[in-house]
């Protein structure tokens, strides 16, 4: 029983090591409107979103930087 729970154990401890999920590439620099300054960033593959201190949502393309959608949270 011993040598089970030490096993078990030794599992557990080389599968935690290791990365469970592919990390995405972040871009260098994020270019925001005049005037826009970021409150959350995050991440995902081939896009990333900033929510700005004026409560708007503005989605970026990865490879382009580009805007792809702005939602302003304000709902005006």
């Amino acid at each position: 029983m011993i040598f089970g729970v030490l096993g078990i154990l030794g599992l557990l401890a080389m599968r935690l090591a290791q990365p469970s999920v592919n990390l995405v590439p972040l871009p260098e620099t994020i270019v925001l409107p005049d005037g826009e300054s970021a409150q959350s960033v995050t991440y995902g593959p081939g896009w990333y979103l900033v929510v700005t201190t004026s409560q708007t949502i503005l989605v970026f393309d990865a490879a382009t930087g580009n805007i792809v959608q702005n939602v302003d949270l304000r709902g005006n």
